[in-house]
């Protein structure tokens, strides 16, 4: 038996480097004031082919959907958090107080082609401010983001933006892209013609070469939007200036889902071949609607972990991981229970110890001890029982042995370990 392709086992050194960055990814969110937040990984299919777009590929060829034989409902595993997120909100009355910054993280799934940086179980944190209408809260989280790269130590992560204006002002430029489109039908892929009435606004994306050159020479879509987008966009354009982040405006982007206005970001880096979108994000100011709520505005990102982790990778080698503080030795009658005890006694003095399973000789035992990465090697024997005491022996460093009695030993393991 094997996994299911695109569903990938998460074994133990890449499991220690996803724990690392959601502790730091936790950290991070609450400087910023936002707290957590879970959804379930099943929801109504209905609830993303209204959020996302019936017309979108995510809605069309990528969701896991299936009926629930028990109630005859049409269920989906998420493809995304944000209308989730949304339908919760809504749900739980969660912006009766007032606004809300929430955050996120957990599995995702898409059926696309699996291959380096996309699978078909992914990994995403991502936060939603609910209910903040302004270009500031845009602005703070790119901003946020821009922080967490500094943090993690990546650089050539650039920033594209862009504003796709109101629904109405997309609605006029949609027209004139259609029209410009079927001038040049004759040099669209077949993907292309499929959603030049459907989903015109993803032909902009494209990664065709000839197609590219047919959007190269589309409308432009500045020249459709009215003072108020434009006055969104500029203070956006603004206030990271004035932060000192740096950025490009993409006239093309669009993002994948039905739901952005205004605001629309990316992420990108060179460094992970086809799929270079670190992270994505925009406004949604109509989904509470959309999805039957009250009006209320949102703005939110989400970032890949797998994506992330392999940059962090890259520049700087392994995450780094907690190694055990000592690892426990025993050999003798006795030795086992007196070892095992201690262990407790220790963990719950806060130490990480690992205690020796298996039996073997003294020899054997202290290859593991090595081997573990352990900064200490704490040994039990006939003498060290009969003495109620331990022998402690630095493995990192030219220390000699020294025994320590029991009752005093995580003092004199605070000094060893500090002195390390």
């Amino acid at each position: 038996m094997q996994a299911v392709r695109g569903m990938n086992d998460v074994l133990p050194d890449e499991a220690e480097r996803c724990l690392w960055l959601e502790g730091v990814v936790a950290a991070w969110f609450a400087r910023y004031g936002y707290r957590p937040m879970r959804t379930p990984l099943l929801e109504q299919t209905a609830l993303f082919r209204r959020a996302i777009g019936e017309e979108t590929d995510i809605v069309e060829k990528e969701m896991y959907t299936f009926t629930d034989a028990l109630n005859d409902e049409s269920l989906t595993l998420r493809p995304e958090a944000t209308a989730s997120t949304v339908r919760a909100a809504i749900e739980h009355s969660l912006l009766y107080e007032g606004p809300r910054r929430l955050w996120y993280q957990g599995p995702m799934y898409r059926h696309e082609r699996p291959q380096k940086g996309r699978y078909r179980e992914f990994y995403q944190f991502g936060a939603e401010a609910l209910g903040l209408e302004g270009p500031d809260i845009d602005a703070e989280l790119i901003v946020m983001c821009a922080a967490l790269w500094k943090e993690l130590g990546l650089a050539g992560i650039r920033l594209e933006l862009n504003t796709i204006g109101s629904s109405e002002e997309r609605a006029r430029y949609r027209a004139d892209l259609v029209r410009h489109l079927q001038a040049h039908e004759s040099a669209l892929d077949a993907d292309a013609r499929r959603r030049m009435h459907s989903n015109p606004l993803r032909v902009l994306d494209s990664k065709n070469p000839r197609v590219q050159e047919v959007v190269a020479s589309a409308p432009d879509m500045m020249r459709y939007l009215g003072e108020a987008s434009r006055a969104h966009f500029d203070g956006l354009q603004r206030l990271l200036a004035a932060a000192g982040v740096t950025f490009a405006v993409n006239a093309k982007l669009v993002r994948g889902l039905d739901y952005y206005n205004l605001t629309v970001f990316e992420w990108v880096s060179d460094s992970l071949g086809a799929q270079g979108t670190v992270c994505g994000g925009g406004r949604y100011d109509g989904l509470f609607a959309q999805l039957g709520g009250k009006p209320a505005p949102g703005v939110g990102f989400a970032a890949g972990v797998e994506r992330l982790l392999a940059l962090v990778g890259a520049a700087h080698g392994a995450a780094p991981r907690r190694l055990p503080d000592a690892y426990l030795v025993h050999q003798g009658e006795g030795t086992l229970e007196y070892a095992f005890a201690l262990g407790e006694e220790l963990r719950a003095a806060g130490f990480a110890v690992v205690l020796h399973a298996g039996g073997g000789s003294f020899k054997s035992q202290m290859k593991k001890a090595d081997a573990s990465g352990a900064q200490l090697a704490l040994i039990v024997g006939g003498d060290e029982l009969s003495a109620a005491a331990v022998s402690v022996k630095p493995l990192r460093e030219a220390r000699a042995q020294q025994p320590v009695a029991r009752a005093g030993l995580a003092a004199r393991l605070r000094e060893f370990l500090k002195d390390s």
